[in-house]
């Protein structure tokens, strides 16, 4: 830990929750949300339903994006908002749009808070991201 805070990362507190995710406090244009932090996901999503929420600005070009089942889901893009993690900061990140209401129901019915958003690999990489499994913190630089 002293390795990291010498090489300036910041920690950032990660809640585990009952469904094996992480679940992270961020402000997206410093507005505050909670996400699920997910290594397997290449792009950072919000839901499309929270667009004003998070002051969020999409482009009218519309793609599609897909998990890790075989349909292909409709997500608008967001560019160049501010995304925060406690004292990290990333400028001009880059957020996509979807419909989160399929694992939010899912959330719901196993007892569990819907969440804003994911973070996925493409913050983790900005941030050369090192994840503490053990005692649930993440460092970002």
């Amino acid at each position: 830990m002293q390795f990291l805070s010498k090489n300036q990362f910041h920690k950032v507190k990660l809640h585990f929750i009952k469904s094996n995710h992480y679940k992270v406090i961020a402000k997206i244009n410093s507005v505050k949300g909670h996400f699920i932090l997910d290594t397997g996901a290449s792009t950072t999503f919000v839901d499309k339903n929270l667009k004003e929420k998070f002051k969020l600005i999409s482009e009218a070009s519309q793609i599609k994006a897909s998990g890790a089942g075989p349909e292909q889901i409709d997500a608008f893009v967001s560019k160049k908002n501010q995304l925060k993690f406690g004292q990290w900061r990333l400028e001009q990140c880059t957020i996509a749009l979807i419909d989160l209401d399929p694992i939010n129901t899912a959330f719901v019915a196993a007892d569990l808070v819907a969440v804003d958003g994911i973070i996925g690999a493409d913050v983790l990489k900005k941030g050369k991201a090192i994840i503490d499994y053990n005692k649930n913190y993440l460092y970002l630089k």
